[in-house]
């Protein structure tokens, strides 16, 4: 059978298309956070056998909503503060939805001259936001972890240059090894990039209360080591928000010669205000930071950014050689020298558009407004009899208990059982949690206020069933 396509066959499923998308965001002012149905359904729902024939598009993108529906968690809801996920600023959405039609491979600048130029100056303007070092190489990945790989991969062949070793030339077999250190309280995400790397598990650094590693600690551990060193630093701490002091820890990381890379997944965006002027002083001597633009700056998924202040690190660890790129003479990096893909779709455009929309004054209250709501959030939840907030709220994260790990546990049960708002459980300090992350740039009072009441319905749901503190 042969299947005929033309430029009219779009108009239909992309009205569907439309139309679904925008009974989706309107409902999420009201709809419960928590997916109506669980994995086992959904799998029900979507076990069909491959069709042996085509179908209309406009009837596959029906089926496709009507079935995903039951199965989707609000993510972009202004209740949610399971993870730090932001939602998607309405530019960035619409933005998001003309780089799928447009489909460019951004690769190559030759190739996608104005998907390149947009990253470009999405990167260039991001760099000045943060007040990062004009000129380093900005490359788009996929999240956190490969923009902590970008950093880490561009550190890993510096320091080894440094000491005679060329890894791209002859590996990591009979290399000299290269040590890493990093705070107690490292991100998962910085240790798998670290696995994919081949240097596995990063030395630990101890830590303060709050999660910042103690500089006196990282002088001793500088001090007890030799060889290739690179230090990673954390600005925002996954249960705190807490920034390490970094103009000291980088300043002692630079005298011993190692790389300074910062895991700044959310938390970097803060440098874009003047607020935490103090939290991040030091923050642009690092040599590379890696940051999501799908947490605060609230564009869709998926969209990290990798940093590195000199360029030639990060081209000297991706950029790939092949008589069929077509390269142009101006001698600036194409966007596959930055990250690890040679494909890949153009997901620097809705952080142009973010940016865009936003202005700067725009994007400083962004960021300012999502740490201010966590604030209100952490002191109407210390209101509740039997809530104990443990850490200080210096950003967007808040950390719970709710007296003995057993209760802390059980309310955060009923809370995701209830669904009307989605925090996550965890484990900090010894003790388990509730950990709340504010992302999502439509948190206004109103869910606040909803957000709070849902943790007392939980708490007394606790409290009817006998689990006391």
């Amino acid at each position: 059978m042969t299947v005929s396509l033309s430029p009219d066959d779009y108009e239909a499923p992309l009205d569907r298309a439309v139309l679904h998308a925008r009974e989706w965001l309107d409902s999420l002012p009201t709809r419960p956070v928590a997916p109506a149905e669980g994995i086992e359904n959904l799998e029900s729902a979507f076990d069909a056998a491959l069709p042996e024939h085509p179908s209309d598009p406009a009837m596959v993108v029906d089926e496709l909503a009507r079935l995903a529906e039951p199965g989707l968690m609000a993510i972009g809801s202004g209740r949610f503060f399971g993870w730090v996920m932001g939602g998607a600023l309405p530019a960035a959405l619409a933005s998001d939805w003309l780089v799928s039609a447009w489909d460019q491979n951004n690769g190559l600048r030759y190739a996608t001259p104005a998907a390149a130029a947009i990253e470009e100056r999405a990167g260039a303007w991001i760099l000045d936001l943060l007040g990062l070092p004009a000129g380093s190489a900005v490359g788009f990945t996929t999240g956190g972890t490969m923009a902590n790989f970008v950093g880490l991969a561009s550190g890993r062949g510096a320091v080894l240059e440094a000491v005679g070793w060329n890894v791209n030339r002859d590996g990591l077999t009979g290399a000299p090894r290269v040590i890493v250190l990093a705070g107690a309280e490292v991100h998962s995400s910085v240790e798998l990039a670290l696995r994919y790397l081949g240097l596995g598990m990063p030395t630990l650094v101890a830590a303060d209360d709050e999660g910042r590693i103690r500089p006196e600690a990282l002088a001793d551990a500088l001090a007890g080591v030799e060889g290739p060193v690179i230090v990673s630093l954390q600005a925002g701490n996954l249960h705190s928000g807490a920034f390490d002091p970094l103009r000291e820890s980088i300043r002692l990381a630079h005298e011993h010669g190692a790389w300074v890379h910062i895991d700044g997944a959310f938390g970097l965006w803060a440098a874009a205000s003047p607020r935490w002027t103090d939290d991040l002083d030091g923050v642009e001597t690092a040599d590379s930071w890696a940051t999501d633009a799908h947490k605060t700056l609230n564009v869709p998924y998926d969209c990290g950014v990798a940093i590195v202040a000199r360029a030639g690190a990060a081209r000297s660890a991706f950029t790939a050689h092949t008589s069929y790129f077509i390269r142009d003479d101006a001698g600036i990096p194409d966007p596959m020298d930055l990250v690890p893909e040679l494909s890949r779709r153009a997901r620097g455009i809705p952080v142009w558009a973010a940016l865009r929309s936003l202005g700067r004054s725009g994007t400083v209250a962004l960021v300012e407004g999502l740490a201010a709501n966590a604030r209100a959030l952490a002191e109407g939840l210390a209101g509740l009899p039997g809530v104990e907030v443990l850490n200080d709220v210096v950003y967007t994260q808040i950390s719970l208990a709710f007296g003995s790990d057993d209760r802390t546990r059980a309310v955060t049960q009923a809370l995701i059982a209830d669904g009307a708002v989605w925090m996550s459980g965890s484990t900090w300090r010894g003790r388990a949690v509730l950990r709340i992350s504010v992302s999502n740039w439509s948190t206004d009072a109103d869910d606040i206020a909803l957000s709070i009441d849902a943790v007392a319905r939980a708490m007394q749901a606790v409290d009817q069933r006998g689990l006391t503190a």
